[in-house]
């Protein structure tokens, strides 16, 4: 298993309009297309205006498979068009993670 951490700042005073439009538009597509998400946050402290979430795959194969499906939707390019129209974010940031040996064997009960 992987994990896709996605991060993304928004502009001061923009955080609830792009949760809005994140809710509406690309989390329906986001639970069609890459279907396992692990958590969805918003920060309370430290950097403030910000959205965290996590997506867990099988390997970076099904990764891609899966973000270029949902990106060929047409929908996806509304919501983007949207967020660009919006001018909600600062940054956008996402890491590639793998569970560390010890976490694998606990998972897998070992």
């Amino acid at each position: 298993m992987i994990v896709d951490l996605r991060i993304y700042t928004c502009l001061p005073q923009k955080l609830p309009a792009f949760v809005k439009l994140y809710e509406e538009k690309a989390w329906p597509l986001q639970l069609k297309y890459l279907e396992n998400c692990l958590g969805w946050y918003t920060t309370i402290e430290g950097e403030l205006n910000t959205v965290v979430h996590l997506w867990g795959y099988k390997d970076q194969a099904d990764r891609e498979a899966r973000r270029n499906a949902m990106a060929a939707d047409p929908e996806w390019g509304v919501y983007l068009k949207g967020v660009a129209e919006g001018g909600m974010l600062i940054r956008m940031e996402n890491r590639i993670m793998k569970p560390a040996a010890h976490f694998e064997a606990l998972r897998k009960g070992g």
